[in-house]
């Protein structure tokens, strides 16, 4: 007998999956350009939860991490949907979830990476670079360099 494995349970950190999946999004973009054009209508705020159960955060810790303030976090949850800059960061922190998933290939592993003290990065953790795009792709270039055995 065969079983079939969906993609989302082969890929459990893809960044659907970890803004919540089609259930949330109302969609399941597979390409740039889609991604483009939700963040562009706004992230459902539920994926806030979504991303605060999976990735094991507080909502101050995302807050610092997006550098979003944690009552506009508040207040998207009630209006329902983030603005196109703030889906734009979350989805930054989904990209680098998947990638550290990816990496590692251990969710565990790649969640307690995010959160530790990185030398690479002066002693920060990735999690706390994430607030910008030159710490995101730093991070990035730190789990390229995992992946490839360079460890320096």
């Amino acid at each position: 007998m065969t079983s079939f494995i969906s993609p989302a349970a082969r890929k459990p950190f893809s960044a659907s999956n970890i803004l919540g999946g089609k259930q949330i999004l109302h969609t399941d973009p597979r390409s740039a350009v889609e991604w483009i054009e939700l963040v562009r209508r706004g992230i459902p705020a539920p994926a806030i939860d979504a991303v605060l159960g999976l990735v094991d955060l507080r909502q101050g810790e995302l807050s610092r991490a997006l550098d979003i303030p944690e009552r506009t976090l508040v207040r998207r949850k009630k209006e329902g949907v983030l603005n196109c800059e703030e889906s734009g960061k979350l989805l930054r922190l989904a990209r680098v979830v998947e990638r550290a998933g990816e990496v590692f290939e251990d969710g565990s592993l790649a969640l307690d990476w995010i959160k530790s003290p990185n030398a690479s990065l002066g002693g920060a953790t990735p999690l706390s670079m994430l607030d910008t795009d030159l710490g995101a792709d730093s991070v990035m270039t730190i789990l390229g360099r995992i992946e490839h055995g360079i460890f320096t």
